[in-house]
């Protein structure tokens, strides 16, 4: 039953992922189109009819456009993006909203299909025939796709989004919005943070504000003041390293806007979660009240991405919102913590933090960057690049070694998780900084899982990831590890890698 659990949760964690890597690369695009209507329509900060001309095309078909490239470009490469994006005209033209949710719906879509195609077909293509066959196949197939989601998918997306919108307003109308905390708080601290934000509220979101220029679906999930009072709770009412560590996590929280940071701080002491739920609930009240939102996504949720993306006018109302979430989990947190029984759980940050890792299929590098280093916490291993089931390259972590493969080939290393962002990039940073102090010139980046590339030669995963990068990129040599920023076998692949170069030269 366990395993079953298991096998679902990962399911699932692996959906969400699919979905934020199809919208989160896209993120500067939000950004962008934020800026273009807060400075340049009529109520903005620098009206101008000029410039104002590219917001509705920028809404209406650039984003569609990139995100279903983005989703064709996760399932077949360049050519299921471009396929993806082209059938993703045809519920463009027929829909008159923004169609941000068809286009992550087409674009995988008829990514999958050119990938069958190509399985079946491109075997079978006569030499000298590959060029016109490849680029008639796919011309071809984009040209019915347009046409399937101009007549067929477009009635089924529509439906889709009425009812979500109609669920919105059901919430919105009966003032009932601030109980989505109830859901959207625990999913947070689990695993299903980035299938609600980037798969509901985004495209959600997207169509409100390009109708009245903000949305307070934005602020649904990224505001940072729940977060913020449950680690001010601990600073002043915690104990041991949970209280110790507490200061640092604010700052990575409240400026970074990377939330995982606090998950442990609930998972040590899950009561906690009622605290995060009533300052969500409350953040959430006071906007509702005040009709705010935010011109675009947040991301990260941090308090200067919401500074970035907050209508002329109402910054007031931004702080006091977030400040309201932060007060109101601080106060209930303080009151558990003060008053609780079971104090010896707020000691034990990481057993929490190793709890998180395994039920949101994401290891915190931050969380475990304020930890004291230990000697006995990370395990590296290495795992060959068979086919093997999910169990049994589990099952290899205890038995490969790090020193056992031939690094002479390795130019490429990629640090990956789950969106890609946050954790992989600060792993990313601290091996290019231990690489150069090693005389190591090799090129070191930072991808989600879903988009690794087929020619990376050496992947660094946390430990839950592994079996889906090893899937997603099969001929990498992978190491496995517990945290991001603190594994001492770290030092063991330099030393490979050195002894490589001095044969080298």
């Amino acid at each position: 039953m366990a395993e079953q659990k298991s096998g679902l949760q990962r399911r699932v964690q692996a959906f969400g992922s699919f979905l934020s890597s199809m919208v989160m690369p896209n993120i500067p695009i939000f950004i962008a189109w934020g800026f273009l209507t807060a400075l340049f329509i009529p109520d903005g900060w620098l009206p101008n009819e000029q410039f104002v001309k590219m917001v509705d095309p920028t809404i209406h078909y650039l984003i569609p456009i990139m995100i279903a490239f983005m989703g064709g470009k996760l399932v077949h490469d360049v050519r299921g993006g471009v396929v993806g994006a082209a059938a993703t005209m045809g519920i463009i033209a027929a829909f008159e909203q923004h169609m941000l949710l068809g286009a992550m719906i087409v674009g995988p879509l008829t990514a999958w299909l050119m990938k069958k195609f190509d399985k079946v077909v491109q075997p079978r293509i006569r030499t000298g025939l590959e060029m016109l066959v490849n680029n008639f196949s796919a011309g071809f197939l984009a040209l019915g796709m347009m046409l399937v989601s101009f007549l067929w998918l477009t009635p089924i997306v529509k439906w889709i989004m009425t009812i979500l919108e109609k669920g919105v307003g059901f919430l919105v109308d009966n003032h009932v919005l601030p109980l989505t905390s109830i859901l959207i708080e625990p999913a947070k601290v689990l695993f299903l943070n980035n299938a609600i934000n980037h798969g509901v509220l985004t495209p959600l979101g997207t169509d409100q504000a390009s109708q009245v220029g903000k949305s307070i679906l934005y602020t649904l999930e990224s505001n940072p003041g729940p977060g913020l009072g449950i680690l001010l709770a601990y600073m002043f009412f915690g104990r041991g390293t949970a209280k110790a560590t507490a200061p640092g996590a604010v700052i990575i929280h409240f400026i970074g806007g990377i939330h995982e940071i606090y998950f442990p701080y609930i998972l040590m002491k899950p009561v906690m979660i009622v605290a995060a739920i009533a300052g969500g609930m409350t953040g959430i009240a006071y906007f509702s009240a005040v009709d705010f939102g935010l011109k675009s996504p947040a991301a990260p949720g941090s308090i200067i991405a919401y500074a970035g993306v907050t209508p002329k006018g109402d910054f007031i109302h931004m702080i006091i919102g977030v400040l309201l979430a932060a007060l109101v989990s601080f106060v209930i947190g303080s009151i558990i913590l003060k008053f609780s029984k079971d104090k010896e759980g707020t000691n034990d940050l990481a057993a929490a933090t190793a709890k998180m890792e395994a039920t949101k299929g994401k290891k915190s590098s931050v969380a475990n960057a304020l930890k004291e280093k230990s000697s006995t916490s990370d395990r590296v291993t290495v795992v060959e690049t068979t086919e093997s089931s999910e169990d049994d390259l589990l099952a290899k972590y205890d038995t490969e070694n790090v020193d056992a493969h031939d690094y002479s080939n390795v130019k490429k290393v990629i640090f990956a998780c789950d969106a890609g962002m946050g954790s992989s990039a600060m792993g990313a940073g601290m091996m290019r900084n231990k690489f150069k102090k090693a005389g190591i010139n090799l090129d070191v980046t930072n991808t989600a899982i879903n988009q690794l590339p087929q020619d990376v030669d050496l992947v660094i995963t946390q430990k839950v990831l592994t079996d889906r990068a090893i899937k997603q990129a099969p001929n990498a040599i992978h190491i496995s590890v517990d945290n991001f920023l603190n594994s001492p076998k770290y030092d063991e692949l330099i030393k490979n890698l050195q002894e490589v170069q001095s044969l080298d030269k």
